[in-house]
């Protein structure tokens, strides 16, 4: 029988993959990055310590840039060990749509061609896909000169691509303000905010609902909900309002993921996120053949609109999420019995695709 390693890269969500892994019985290996690598290679690397095993990560391989990992050597690196490989944000970033396409040679679980929808400037991305599937999502503002209420802008930062510079502004000329604002300080550039995303400022309570759709048995699985903790944001939110009027003389506010926290919804909202869940799955499959595989989460905010609360989507991930701690909500318990992980969760369905022969459902 083949044994397999279930492979990804170091960083982001790497060490929920690997204890996954390790869960049930499946090799694992990290790709990381040298100057990036000691979590991997030393805090979290599985060993025996007083005749007892500790950590997660089964093997390590190195490389100068993480984009050399399209290059034949750690190719066949990969292939040797029969990899399974898991995508997650860093991975999109850093080695990029065209050669994870093109050049990745690797069976990959989930849908390699549906990563690149994730971004707002492709052609059929996320916005389309909400809009397809009928999904509660916020008014997008076709031009600066056009913002006349609440709106945020979404641009990329000038040095750190993966991350957006977010910004708020209620009319054009606040729009000019903060967008040259954050020009002259080099947080973004000129030809970024030419290509930004302008939509309606959605109030409500934030959540990112993290699903896992299973190609083998063809069900929707919600296995955990969090919310994001953000820097320096985060910091703002806990002053008092004339101190927070002080600081933004001197410094904006970012909106840098560093953390999540676990947490839950009223039971009664389930129903239709369910719905609206089911719905854009189904769109997607049409879109994006053979559709969504595994993880994928919608994040946004449950407002109150016409008297009723309603869930509005304005980001949508296709991918493994950064948020471990979605296995301590109740959800998977609900579901398993106990809490599961992503990382499980996608060990696990590797390897019932192995017993049911069906590999191929599960894989690109």
């Amino acid at each position: 029988m083949v044994k397999y390693t279930i492979a990804t890269l170091g960083s982001h969500s790497a060490l929920d993959v690997c204890s996954g892994a390790q869960q049930e019985g499946i090799a694992n290996l990290v790709v990381a990055q040298r100057g990036r690598e000691k979590t991997y290679l030393s805090y979290y690397k599985a060993r025996k310590r007083a005749g007892k095993q500790v950590g997660c990560v089964d093997e390590v391989v190195l490389v100068n840039k993480f984009s050399e990992m399209t290059s034949k050597n750690y190719i066949d690196l990969l292939k040797k060990r029969n990899s399974i490989f898991v995508p997650n944000r860093s991975f999109s970033v850093y080695v990029g749509y065209d050669n994870i396409e093109n050049r990745f040679s690797i069976p990959i679980f989930g849908n390699r061609y549906l990563l690149r929808a994730e971004e707002r400037n492709e052609k059929n991305n996320q916005y389309d896909l909400l809009k397809k599937a009928g999904i509660s999502a916020p008014r997008i503002i076709s031009s600066p000169e056009k913002i006349d209420r609440l709106s945020l802008v979404k641009v990329n930062e000038a040095k750190r691509k993966y991350e957006r510079a977010f910004f708020v502004a209620s009319s054009y000329d606040e729009y000019l303000t903060k967008s040259q604002k954050l020009i002259a300080n080099g947080k973004i550039t000129e030809e970024d905010l030419k290509k930004a995303q302008i939509e309606e400022f959605i109030i409500g309570a934030h959540f990112n609902f993290n699903f896992f759709y299973s190609a083998l048995h063809e069900e929707l699985e919600l296995l955990g909900i969090d919310m994001r903790r953000q820097t320096s944001l985060d910091g703002y939110l806990r002053m008092p309002a004339d101190i927070q009027l002080e600081a933004l003389k001197s410094r904006e506010p970012n909106n840098i993921e560093v953390g999540h926290v676990a947490c839950t919804v009223r039971e009664s909202l389930l129903e239709d996120v369910f719905n609206q869940v089911e719905c854009f799955v189904a769109t997607v499959k049409k879109e994006y053949l053979p559709g969504i595989i595994g993880p994928f989460a919608l994040q946004g905010a449950i407002e109150e609109r016409d008297g009723k609360e309603q869930f509005t989507t304005f980001d949508v991930s296709f991918r493994m999420p950064g948020s471990p701690g979605t296995r301590f909500t109740p959800y998977s318990h609900y579901l398993f019995g106990e809490g599961v992980s992503f990382g499980r969760r996608i060990a696990i369905e590797i390897k019932d695709a192995i017993k049911m022969k069906k590999l191929e459902k599960v894989i690109t």
